[in-house]
């Protein structure tokens, strides 16, 4: 998940970078579903977006050498050239050789770790956007990549592509991870092995002006009840919040849009009445907003997995691969270290925290992913 919101927006890339994957079975875009409760109004037009964001693979590496398999340390700037979304801080990791051996012999022996974001063709800050210098990739994401890569003792490559072409690199072998707000589902698990990083929730955001409250009480992790905060990345998934309208006699009309711009004008302009993206977006763009003459608010949060699960966010490698291991093990000790609660803080992401990385998790079942596919379709005119 589970990205991760003062008037400028982050600059944007000059031209498209490498592609990420199509992965049909996969559908990203039912990675996430929340069900809307009777609180939706008649007639409410909701937008959700089809690519992903991002840049070109411009990079911050970390100092002294968290590209070289002989430093012991490293320290990583996160939330670097990120115009003041993030509070920049310094993160010292030390390398974990005990954990370090357990990453397969080919990644050890090439001395990198190739981190990849689904994020083009126009970034969505907080989770992944190009910094100020005009090419670095900067965001939530990139940087917990940059750490994990620190605790391995190996260089962080991060490589930007679209969300198709994130997995293609996943399954060919050029890109080891996923670290692009990659929702656990159950059908991805047939290809995918996952260690998660943060929860996955999902938001609605509104014109401030507007009345509008959409809001269903999760249960959430711990079995406690609460009301949780997307620009729509692939796998976010209106068209089930469609149905479960539509099954309470509301009218209700999902429209995509090719990317968050185009999104937001239509928001401003009252074409839609909604926007439905992942929580960390919605958060940011509300405080990028909030002195704007159209300023915006979040109007009602979701678990990415439903009401009866905690979606989760992690990082994705290819099945088998020997990577989630390794992964989940160094994400745990950046918990343990105090390195994991300084990202969060920088990218202001602390509600999405985890105790702890698993590997492989229940995540969204398959049986509702199928349900979803099918209304996604029947909404959206085919479009994933």
């Amino acid at each position: 998940m589970t990205a991760q919101r003062p008037t400028r927006t982050p600059a944007r890339p000059a031209e498209p970078h490498t592609p990420r994957s199509t992965v049909p079975q996969q559908h990203p875009r039912t990675r996430r579903r929340a069900r809307a409760s009777g609180l939706f109004a008649a007639g409410l037009v909701i937008a959700g977006v089809l690519a992903a964001c991002g840049d070109a693979s411009g990079d911050v590496d970390a100092e002294p050498a968290a590209n070289a398999s002989d430093a012991t340390q490293s320290v990583v700037t996160v939330g670097a050239l990120s115009n003041g979304s993030a509070q920049e801080t310094k993160a010292t990791v030390t390398r974990d050789d005990s954990i370090r051996a357990e990453a397969p012999a080919a990644v050890r022996d090439k001395g990198s770790l190739v981190i990849g974001l689904g994020l083009l063709p126009s970034g969505a800050p907080p989770l992944g956007f190009v910094g100020t210098d005009q090419k670095t990739l900067t965001g939530s994401e990139p940087d917990l990549g940059r750490l994990v890569a620190g605790v391995l003792g190996l260089k962080p490559v991060v490589d930007n592509a679209t969300w198709d072409n994130l997995f293609v690199g996943i399954d060919s072998g050029r890109t080891d991870l996923g670290f692009s707000n990659i929702t656990d589902t159950e059908q991805r698990k047939e290809k995918y092995d996952f260690a998660c990083y943060r929860q996955d929730n999902l938001g609605f955001e509104v014109l401030k002006s507007r009345l509008v409250r959409l809001h269903r009480r999760p249960r959430g992790a711990g079995g406690q009840d609460r009301r949780r905060r997307r620009r729509d990345q692939p796998g976010e998934d209106p068209a089930g919040v469609a149905h479960q309208a539509q099954q309470e006699g509301k009218t209700l009309t999902v429209k995509y849009f090719a990317d968050q711009n185009a999104t937001y004008l239509a928001l401003a302009s009252g074409k839609i009445d909604a926007y439905f993206a992942p929580n960390p977006s919605i958060v940011y763009h509300a405080t990028q907003t909030a002195s704007t003459p159209n300023p915006t608010k979040a109007a009602g949060t979701f678990s990415g997995a439903g009401q009866s699960l905690q979606g989760l966010i992690c990082a994705t490698s290819k099945k088998d691969s020997g990577l989630a291991k390794p992964v989940a093990d160094a994400i745990n000790s950046l918990i343990d270290g105090g390195q994991y609660q300084q990202w969060l803080t920088a990218w202001h992401l602390e509600a999405e925290a985890v105790k702890s990385s698993e590997v492989n998790p229940p995540g969204l079942p398959v049986t509702r992913l199928v349900t979803l596919t099918s209304m996604q379709h029947s909404t959206s005119g085919g479009r994933r």
